[in-house]
């Protein structure tokens, strides 16, 4: 899983430095809503809105917005737009494969905006299934310990728990935990059970294999995946790309 780590980091380091909280919240709310229209407003028996509502308490996003995005969602307050889920598969420098996941009320400007982006980025858009088969669809749920927390400890709860991988980070006593997507919810309510502080619990695509590239193309890539996360639609950008350390530290 080491790729999909260093993907992890790397979009964690362009949180911490680039955040845009407007087009964050309107992310976070769109989830919200097709959460709640799905499986009903209540965050204890919908474990799509929970971890959506978990996702946005997290990037502080206001209560009374959470509040509204889910009776929106529900029904409530006007209802709001259709918003329907689609992926898209592509290319960018180099060969690097990339899974683009959006929410949308209007395939045709998506997927034109995606296009645009892709090709303007120095891409090309792919066939459905043209890269999916690179990835696997896990979940991913992140465990914050405090300071006196077992990182071991830690580690051997996760995998009683169901994990099939974990990675850790001692330096920022994170831990993150990979299980397949169907026991997603089983391996979250676990390690809550446990007394461990899950910050994040989310369905992924873990690429099988991973490419590295000389710094121009790397770049070209970040550059790409900044142009696709721009997109109002677009909410997760998944690629295959991994940086050395000497490409990663130029993030910081």
């Amino acid at each position: 899983m080491s790729g999909h780590s260093k993907w992890a980091t790397i979009k964690h380091k362009k949180e911490q430095t680039d955040h845009k909280r407007g087009q964050v919240f309107t992310k976070l709310t769109r989830e919200i809503m097709v959460a709640a229209r799905e499986a009903g407003g209540d965050a204890e028996t919908n474990f799509r809105l929970r971890i959506a509502v978990q996702r946005a308490r997290s990037e502080s996003m206001p209560a009374e917005n959470i509040k509204r995005a889910i009776e929106r969602g529900a029904g409530g307050a006007g209802g709001g737009p259709a918003w329907e889920e689609v992926t898209y598969e592509g290319y960018g420098a180099g060969g690097t494969a990339l899974i683009v996941s959006a929410l949308t009320d209007n395939r045709n400007r998506t997927v034109a905006e995606v296009r645009a982006a892709f090709q303007r980025g120095g891409g090309n858009m792919g066939e459905s299934g043209s890269v999916a088969w690179m990835f696997d669809t896990m979940g991913l749920i992140t465990v914050q310990l405090n300071p006196q927390g077992d990182m071991d400890e830690a580690e051997m709860t996760a995998i009683d728990a169901g994990a099939q991988d974990v990675e850790r980070d001692d330096e920022e006593r994170t831990l993150d935990v990979y299980s397949d997507f169907t026991d997603l919810k089983a391996v979250t309510d676990a390690l809550n059970a446990a007394g461990l502080n899950v910050t994040g619990s989310e369905k992924v695509m873990v690429p099988k294999t991973t490419v590295q590239l000389d710094e121009d193309k790397a770049q070209q890539n970040l550059k790409l995946v900044d142009r696709l996360e721009d997109l109002d639609d677009v909410q997760q950008v998944y690629s295959n790309l991994e940086l050395n350390d000497a490409q990663m530290a130029t993030l910081g």
